[in-house]
């Protein structure tokens, strides 16, 4: 069979196709998502039965696990449900890809969501050009899921056509008489099959043909479904490689699943299937080891039965599972994971005064990631290398990106949790967190603001004197202070907040940088520097004590709750 270059550039592109539509439907989900969706998925994924239920259902909709993982990936890299949260409904997923055997084995029809996906870009694509920012995300979900499931499309023509041409494989025969080996060769096949086409359920229909040829027994037709189990978990590993750590862990998590259930079966392998071919014989009449017409129905009855007790016996272990996945893939010390909510992220809690105590425990939280923030800027100032630099200030942009989100989402929860009734402290304690959430994400703005100077400064290649360098080091250490200060006072008792010390370095910094600016306008009149970098200073100082503005709001709006 003839594969050429043009064919393999398809295969390519068709992958690139698949990978940016997810990259695009990430990326809108983390901008679209509020706190309704967070809540009910949360609520739906927050038991590990409802997580099973919930991945099964939707698989049993779309006819795909590789869709449904594909969209858990999707959704643990916007941050929309938690690793834990994602495994029952990849398990569920498991299950859920067993009703298409049942849907080919007894009617011979496949539903193909490929089919709605230009309708899906006709309805999306108005969207984009919208003024408003949540229907422009909306029509770029819509856009970046239809895109995805196309080049998944594409992906499966692209490949040379094993399903239009199963007689390419008639060679297997010559290895269905090696024993258990056999077993593990035809494993392999369903494995390598699935990767390839990209399709647990076209590589199904595959084996179907293959056993109706009289190619393969029904023994080992069963290997090759154990062998797509695997082969399907390579979709979603596709679709973590352009995600984060989390989404790279679920998709882990779905092979590592789905391996150690092909390893207990392969244990009872000969002894399983003997039961599958009673159940079916005494059911149907005819045994499927003599009668191949028969073997579709026995190959479902396989499939379901394997990926419920499967399900059944890994739900009991899905925090030992977390663990494995974790420290398989453990988060690098030069490579920050991206925040999001850690404590709000199901709901109200039972009552406002306990929802009021999450909320505090988030915007401390907040605060830490806004000080991590500041550390970037530090390092940002003196970093001389163009790859470092870019990715550093990447990551500031980034922060700052999901710091604006992350206030609109707990100031979103305090207007649920005022609903309720709450103590005159509550009450107060509620006022002054919608403050300082405000504070906190201008933190990160300003934060921003200094990292697009320095940015600046290195893009024109303006280099200051080391002289005026030190001194901003000097101002960046006192506003280093003062966010040390608020995260004590944060996590301090409102009673026990030191408002005193806080305006003490607030005051020092003021003052410092009355001193800056009149040096800068001395080092102006004496040409210690050119205009251009005297700009950069001014801004670079004045920011900073912007900044430090900010930071004593944050205590002052602690001490109001006193």
């Amino acid at each position: 069979m003839e594969y050429s270059l043009f064919d393999f550039l398809k295969l390519v592109g068709s992958l690139g196709m698949f990978l940016y539509g997810m990259k695009i439907m990430s990326e809108a989900l983390q901008r679209v998502a509020g706190a309704k969706l967070r809540s009910v998925l949360s609520a739906m994924t927050a038991n590990r039965l409802f997580g099973v239920l919930t991945g099964f259902m939707v698989t049993t909709v779309i006819q795909s696990s590789s869709a449904t993982t594909v969209m858990v990936v999707s959704f643990v890299n916007a941050g929309l449900i938690t690793l834990v949260e994602s495994i029952g409904v990849i398990m569920g997923a498991n299950i859920g890809t067993t009703v298409t055997g049942w849907i080919i084995s007894i009617l011979g029809f496949k539903f193909s969501i490929s089919q709605y996906v230009l309708p899906l870009i006709g309805i999306g694509l108005p969207l984009v050009f919208s003024k408003s920012t949540r229907r422009r995300s909306t029509g770029e979900i819509m856009i970046g899921f239809a895109l995805l499931f196309l080049g998944l499309d594409f992906l499966k023509a692209s490949m040379p056509s094993v399903n239009d041409n199963p007689e390419i494989l008639a060679f297997l025969q010559n290895y269905t008489n090696l024993g258990f080996g056999s077993v593990i060769i035809f494993l392999i096949v369903g494995t390598v099959l699935t990767f390839l086409i990209q399709s647990s359920s076209a590589t199904m229909a595959l084996t179907f043909v293959m056993v109706n040829e009289g190619w393969i027994p029904f023994e080992l037709a069963a290997a090759m479904v154990l062998g797509e189990n695997i082969g399907t978990t390579i979709t979603a590993n596709i679709a973590a490689s352009v995600g984060n750590l989390s989404a790279k862990r679920a998709a882990l998590v779905h092979l590592l699943f789905n391996l150690a259930g092909v390893f207990w079966m392969l244990m009872i392998f000969r002894t399983f299937t003997g039961w599958i071919d009673s159940a079916v014989t005494s059911f149907n009449g005819d045994s499927p080891a003599n009668n191949p017409a028969v073997v579709p129905i026995a190959l479902s009855l396989f499939h379901s039965a394997f990926n419920v007790i499967n399900t059944t016996i890994f739900i009991w272990f899905v925090p030992q599972l977390r663990n494995l996945v974790v420290r398989v893939l453990p988060q690098k010390q030069s490579e920050e994971e991206e925040f999001r909510l850690q404590y709000i992220t199901a709901g109200l809690m039972s009552t406002p005064e306990l929802s009021l105590l999450q909320a505090r425990r988030e915007t401390q939280f907040f605060a830490k990631h806004t000080i991590k923030m500041f550390g970037f800027v530090q390092k940002l100032l003196r970093e001389d290398k163009d790859k470092k630099f870019n990715k550093m200030f990447a990551k500031i942009q980034k922060y700052e990106s999901i710091s604006d989100d992350v206030e609109v989402e707990i100031a979103n929860y305090l207007s649920e949790v005022a609903q309720g009734k709450l103590s005159d402290f509550g009450r107060r304690r509620m006022q002054s967190m919608i403050k300082l959430v405000s504070d906190l994400e201008s933190i990160g703005d300003s934060n921003f603001n200094l990292a697009r100077t320095i940015n600046r400064m290195y893009d024109n290649k303006i280099v200051l004197p080391e002289e005026v360098l030190q001194k901003l080091e000097l101002m960046f250490s006192m506003v280093q202070e003062a966010l040390e200060v608020m995260k004590e006072n944060l996590e301090k008792d409102e009673k026990l907040v030191n408002l005193l010390k806080a305006r003490e370095i607030e005051n020092e910094i003021n003052n410092y940088r009355n001193q800056l600016k009149a040096e800068h306008l001395e080092y102006l009149r004496t040409g210690i520097y050119a205009y251009e970098a005297g700009i950069i200073f001014n801004d670079l100082f004045s920011e900073s004590e912007k900044l430090a503005d900010y930071v004593i709001n944050v205590s002052e709006a602690l001490c109001e709750v006193k």
